[in-house]
């Protein structure tokens, strides 16, 4: 349990120094630190990102530092990826879903180890960029039941050329749309035995540290913190990956034997 509450709020810290990555921890802490299976821990990673990313937006619509145009332009899209998304995941055994994790998580390494510009002077790109990109960030939220904050916020600051500030608030709006409609698609229809005390716990403790990494931001490099967060992603993303492949490998061999009609059905003469 210790270790749970210390995850937790790791995931918290993160979101409230970053802007982004906190949610990339989540799946782990439930599978690893809890003992979720793949599948529940997915499913309840997008109600607990959802929760956070929710409280987390509250200060920016107060503020009015949320981008509408880039919530309908890359969110809505976004909506449609993340419907997608969960057909595709009901058919994926869970080492292969922890598997795409693992890659994900090595790609948001990548991103986070590259400096943020927090200026505005990125040129706009065509509305069709934009809404495929939405459309990828949210298929990743149904798979693999990620925010996806570390993709949103580079492609609202190069896509549609918001500041830092509007990009975090509005990329926070997005995480909870694609989060609660992947979580509804999910639980629709399917008996899953979800735990909503764990869910309880682990958001509400996720949210309480990202309001205190929030207050702690300024005393650290956003470069430094960002790549510090990168290596830890590299540690831990490498471990998922060595772990789900072998599972991954065989799940796939015994479904191509299975299917295979030549060695049961067809009797040389």
């Amino acid at each position: 349990m210790v270790l749970t509450i210390l995850g937790a709020l790791l995931i918290g810290l993160s979101l409230g120094l970053l802007g982004s990555g906190g949610s990339i921890l989540t799946v782990p802490v439930l599978v690893y630190l809890v003992g979720e299976s793949g599948k529940t821990a997915i499913v309840e990673s997008l109600a607990i990102v959802g929760l956070i990313a929710l409280v987390g937006a509250m200060p920016y619509l107060k503020k009015r530092c949320i981008d509408g145009r880039a919530v309908l332009f890359f969110g809505g899209p976004g909506l449609l990826g993340t419907s997608l998304g969960t057909l595709l995941s009901h058919g994926m055994p869970a080492a292969l879903q922890l598997l795409i994790f693992a890659v994900v998580m090595l790609i948001a390494a990548v991103r986070m180890f590259q400096p943020m510009s927090d200026q505005a002077a990125h040129q706009a790109r065509p509305w069709w960029q934009v809404a495929l990109a939405g459309v990828g960030v949210g298929v990743l939220t149904g798979v693999v039941g990620v925010g996806g904050g570390f993709l949103i916020l580079p492609a609202l600051v190069l896509l549609l050329g918001l500041s830092m500030a509007r990009a975090v608030g509005t990329s926070l709006v997005i995480i909870a749309l694609n989060s609660a409609l992947g979580f509804v698609l999910h639980t629709a229809g399917h008996d899953t035995v979800l735990h909503w005390p764990v869910i309880g716990l682990i958001a509400a403790i996720g949210i309480l540290g990202s309001l205190l990494g929030a207050r702690l931001s300024g005393l650290f490099s956003p470069l430094t913190l960002r790549r510090s967060f990168a290596g830890f992603l590299v540690l831990l993303g490498s471990y998922i990956l060595v772990t789900s492949l072998p599972h991954a490998l065989q799940g796939t061999a015994q479904r191509a034997a299975a299917v295979s009609p030549l060695s049961a059905t067809v009797k040389l003469p």
